[in-house]
This record gives structure tokens, C-alpha cells and sequence, in this order.
């Protein structure tokens, strides 16, 4: 393996800073080079500032920052870094001015030393292919910020040395990263899975579908992720995602990777994010993080002038997980909830359900014993439908299959009084379709509740073209009331969850089945490059492979987008029978607990 002492880094932006202080932290000489003084100054005000809070943070002695400056040398002049053993340029994200770097470096650098590019989405084919030694030019793709994030994705071409790979994978490794070796393809792993799924937000924005603060809330509320897509573009940079997004679509012809016609009219009005103070949001100034209210901020999720409905009494029908959990989220609430099952054994099984989470909340202190008894007290077990006929609300909870709920639905219509407002907790079927089957289309909406619905936080509240405004005000009131964040949209496929969601995990598993990379490696790079809290495969043993392709089936019927077309390795999963952790196997095999 090749020894690396000293290090070479050309740019001295934002990243180029960080990868700085990431190899001056681990010990090594590293030769820092700008275009001039000004911007030699700029980039070691940008080294200052992020040693001086790691120190006001506990996260570096003074000595240790000192030590660390000390071993930054800076230049104008790449001839300087010919003692360099490794360079990385993290130049603007240029082709032609990366290629003309990496032109001069092989001029200057010795014949073995490893040229590395930070680019996030040109090719480094055609990068290396402009120097003399292409079979020693790799990408080396650090994450904003360097310092902080773990992953590294290192990218080979056609003709990388495999030693030139694999020194450079311990060398990532060695500063304390997560290295993932991949093949050279535009996007590499994280960005080509995470721009997909920004752009479909950016679409979905554009339509008006939903709003961009439900949108944002949708995906932190409903998937735990960090951010929001429209939050995180506006982060990243508009200019920057669409160049991105730009650079992806040349590569793939894949029409979900062409940039958002909205995307392109914000970057040419200079609406680029927080760094030049607006971009889906406004900011109290250029690069601050801080969101003001702009003439887009909602005053309150529900119209001034809309009606409210009064529900005291609700129905639940269904007995299983989800049933039991939406259940105890009303009985917490203070609603007196009857909860029909189709035998007396399975509303047994789910109030006795109910009272074992109702138990573990108390031993773990979030429940005083008396709320319990009191919440206990609220919900009527019955297995007549009839016992529904004076509720306020009723919410279906059923099999996912349209002809049991649409049953279900005209039985509710001739039961429950007039005025009663009837809701589907549908994750993927049109709430319009449970609604024609009754005679009050107009008192009918999704609430759609994520799993399990005692813990999380979003409901979708969906109106359907029929929906009375009063109804989805109703939803949206009612939510509120359960301590819920509730986030409104039209009835499409998918809602807003399932539509952003799905697609990204399609998208990986056909990164994976062209033997891209590995499952590990995809979870890895999403996991730590992005923050997110499970990778792909993870997150699709845990839904199951038949649950997962029947919604991207339905996302594929609705839109009919080539690129939401199933992924035959799913499709083959699922019939060989591996559909995840509930089978013992999917993506990765589990042993029986």
C-alpha cells in the first residue's frame, strides 16, 4: 500500500476547507492551493472558523486546532504540490475547469501519485482521460460538511489500477470514513438516488399538490428523515441541484432525473436557497438557516372560513395492528371509540392489545395509571356494524384490498347517521373509489395514519374531488385535537409519503440488480451520506417486498412513468416467496428469533 504523508487539495471553498481540515485532523501535511491570496484568505477563514467551534464544543483542544492549522500549508500555485502523495481538487463543478486542474497536477505531480476528483456528478472517466495517467485518477467524493459526515464514495473507471482503488478505499478508511467503491455513473450511489427523489418533491410542489411545509413535514414526520426535500434543496443550493440534475438526465435519458421545469425559473431569478436568502423558503439573510414568514406562510393549516364539524364519538373498524393503534390514539385523546371486529375473539384480542401498550406506556412513564384505566374505559369492543349508527367519525381500517372496503363503505352509508363524516386509512388504494360506493361522497376523506399510530406523529388528511370543505377542515381539526401533524393533499397515488418514498427504494433496488453496487454499500451510502435512519434494503425487508411492489405497482398504473416501472429483481423476490423479516428472507436473510 502507498504511504501517503503529505496531501495535496486544490480549492479552498466550502468543501475543499473541509477535506482540508479532515486530513490536517488525521495527522498529515497537507498543501492547500487557491487562485489567489483572496481566496487563500477566505478558505483559511473558513478552516479558522470550523476548528474554533469544534473547539467551543469540546470537540478539539486549542492545542489540538493549532497543531492542526499548523500543518496547513497554502498556495497559489499547484506547481507546489508536486511533494504532494495524493491530490484532490475540489474545484467549482465544472468540467472543463476540473479537466484543465487535473491537466496541470499531472504535469507537476510524480508519475505514481493518485489524482482524485471531489466532483458529485460529472464523469470521471472523461476527467481522467485528460491527464497521462488515467489509470490512476479516481473520484473521491467527500459530503458537506467534510469534516462531520462519514461517508466517502470512491469512484473507479474502466481503467483504475485495482491497487489505485484499493489504497485509496484504506486511505478513506484510515481518516475515519465510511468508503464505498463504486462504479463511474452519473450520480454515483447517494446523489443519484437522493436527486431523484428531490426532484419528484420539487414536481409535486410545482403542481400543487401539497404545500411545500407539508410536503417537508410529510417526509420528517411520516420517514424520520432529518429534513425536508424542499428544506434540503434550498440547503444544497437550487443552482447546484439543478446542475446536478442536469448532468444525471444527459448521462440516463431517465425522464425522472430532468430537472423541474420550476427548478430552472428559480435559479434564473436568483432564488437559490439560504445562501442567497430564498429559494422555496425565505431566510432571514443570505446563508442563515433561520425561515421567515414570507407571503406563502399558511396562517393555520385550516381556512379561516371553513367549518368545523363536532366529533365527540368515533368508530373504528378493523382489529388489526393499525386498528388497535388508531384506536388508542382517540381513547389517549379523550374520544369514546367503539371498535368493531368481525368476531367477538379478534376485538378480545384487540382491546387486550390496546391494554398491553397501554401498560408498557405506564411501566415507561408516559402514561400515569389512571389515564389508562380512564382510556380503557372509553373504547366499546362490538362486532355489529349497527353499534356504528350514532358515531360522529368512523375510520376503516380493513385488509388494503378495494372490494372489502368499498363493502364496507356502502354498509356505513345506510348505518351511520347523516352528517357522520366516514374515513379510509388507505396507504395506496383512491379514497374517491370507497367514497362512490356510498351516497355521501361529500363526507368522505382518508386519514391516513403511519405505523405504528400510537408513536408516529403524521396523518394525511386526503380529500377527494368530491370532499366537502368542511370535511377536510374536519380531518385536519381532529388531528390536531389527536396531537398529530397532519398534512393535507388530493387523493393520488401514493398521497405524498408513499409517492416520494417508493420510487427512491425502486430506484435502488435497480441500482442494485445492474450490479452497480452492494445492498450494504447503498444502505451505507444513504445511511451516512444522507442521514437518513434506514437504508433501502432495510427499510424494504421491513415493509415487505409484496407490500412494497404493490405500491410501486400502483404508483406505475397511475402515473405511468417508465421510471416508476417495478424492478423485475423485486418482482422476483416476491415470487420466490422472499418477502423480508416477516419471512426470515429478502434483500439479506435474518435468523429466527
Amino acid at each position: 500500500m502507498r504511504e501517503f504523508r503529505t496531501v495535496g487539495v486544490v480549492g479552498m471553498g466550502t468543501m475543499g476547507a473541509g477535506i482540508v481540515e479532515v486530513f490536517a485532523r488525521n495527522g498529515l501535511q497537507v498543501l492547500a492551493a487557491e487562485v489567489d491570496e483572496e481566496a487563500v484568505a477566505r478558505g483559511r477563514a473558513h478552516l479558522e472558523t470550523s476548528t474554533s467551534r469544534a473547539v467551543k464544543r469540546g470537540k478539539l483542544t486549542q492545542e489540538a486546532a493549532d497543531e492542526l492549522l499548523a500543518r496547513v500549508t497554502t498556495t497559489t500555485s499547484l506547481a507546489d504540490l508536486a511533494a504532494a502523495d495524493l491530490v484532490v481538487e475540489a474545484v467549482p463543478e465544472k468540467l472543463e475547469l476540473k479537466a484543465q486542474v487535473l491537466g496541470e497536477l499531472d504535469r507537476v505531480c510524480r508519475p505514481e501519485v493518485i489524482l482524485a476528483s471531489n466532483t458529485s456528478s460529472l464523469s470521471v472517466t472523461e476527467l481522467a482521460v485528460r491527464t497521462g495517467r488515467p489509470g490512476k485518477v479516481v473520484g473521491m467524493h467527500f459530503f458537506n460538511p467534510a469534516p462531520v459526515q462519514k461517508l466517502v464514495e470512491l469512484v473507479r473507471t474502466v481503467v483504475t489500477e485495482p491497487d489505485v482503488i484499493e489504497d485509496a478505499r484504506e486511505f478513506a478508511a484510515s481518516l475515519g470514513k465510511v468508503p464505498v467503491v463504486i462504479g463511474d455513473r452519473a450520480g454515483f450511489i447517494a446523489n443519484a438516488l437522493l436527486f431523484g427523489y428531490l426532484n419528484h418533491a420539487a414536481r409535486m410542489y410545482e403542481s400543487r399538490y401539497a404545500t411545500r411545509e407539508d410536503l417537508d413535514a410529510a417526509m420528517r414526520y411520516g420517514c424520520g428523515y432529518p429534513m425536508g426535500p424542499l428544506a434540503l434543496l434550498d440547503l444544497i443550493g437550487l443552482d447546484t441541484a439543478y446542475e446536478i440534475l442536469d448532468t444525471m438526465y444527459r448521462q440516463s435519458r431517465n425522464p425522472l432525473h430532468a430537472p423541474a421545469p420550476i427548478l430552472k425559473q428559480m435559479v434564473t431569478a436568483g432564488l437559490l436557497g439560504r445562501k442567497s436568502g430564498r429559494g422555496f423558503y425565505t431566510y432571514a439573510k443570505p446563508h442563515s438557516s433561520e425561515v421567515v414568514p414570507d407571503s406563502l406562510t399558511p396562517a393555520s393549516k385550516i381556512p379561516a372560513d371553513a367549518a368545523v364539524r363536532d366529533v365527540q364519538r368515533v368508530g373504528v373498524v378493523g382489529t388489526g395492528t393499525m386498528a388497535t393503534g388508531i384506536v388508542e390514539v382517540f381513547a389517549k385523546a379523550g374520544f369514546d371509540v367503539v371498535v368493531r371486529g368481525r368476531s367477538a375473539s379478534k376485538v378480545e384480542g384487540a382491546v387486550a392489545a390496546i391494554r398491553k401498550s397501554l401498560d408498557k406506556a405506564v411501566v415507561r412513564g408516559k402514561l400515569e395509571e389512571p389515564e389508562r384505566e380512564a382510556a380503557l374505559a372509553r373504547i366499546t369492543p362490538t362486532t355489529r356494524l349497527e353499534d356504528l349508527a350514532d358515531v360522529d367519525l368512523v375510520v376503516e381500517a380493513v385488509a388494503e384490498e378495494l372490494d372489502v372496503k368499498r363493502a364496507v363503505f356502502a354498509a356505513l352509508d345506510e348505518i351511520c347517521k347523516p352528517g357522520a363524516i366516514l374515513a379510509t386509512t388507505t396507504s395506496s388504494l383512491p379514497v374517491v373509489e370507497c367514497a362512490a360506493a356510498t351516497n355521501r361522497q361529500e363526507d368522505v376523506l382518508g386519514l391516513h395514519f403511519f405505523n405504528p399510530a400510537p408513536v408516529m406523529k403524521l396523518v394525511e388528511v386526503v380529500s377527494t374531488i368530491t370532499t366537502a370543505p368542511d370535511v377536510a377542515a374536519t380531518g385536519l381539526a381532529l388531528c390536531e385535537r389527536l396531537g398529530k401533524v397532519p398534512v393535507s393533499c388530493t387523493d393520488r397515488a401514493g398521497f405524498i409519503v408513499n409517492a416520494l418514498l417508493f420510487p427512491y427504494l425502486n430506484d435502488a433496488v435497480k441500482m442494485l440488480e445492474a450490479h452497480y453496487a452492494t445492498a450494504d454499500d447503498i444502505d451505507a451510502a444513504m445511511k451516512t451520506g444522507c442521514a437518513l435512519p434506514m437504508g433501502p434494503f432495510e427499510l424494504l425487508d421491513v415493509v415487505g417486498l409484496d407490500v412494497s411492489l404493490a405500491i410501486i405497482r400502483t404508483l406505475y398504473q397511475e402515473f405511468r412513468l417508465s421510471g416508476f416501472a417495478p424492478a423485475p429483481l423485486l418482482e422476483h423476490l416476491v415470487t420466490a416467496g422472499r418477502l423480508g423479516r416477516k419471512t426470515g428472507h429478502g434483500f439479506r436473510d435474518y435468523t429466527p428469533r
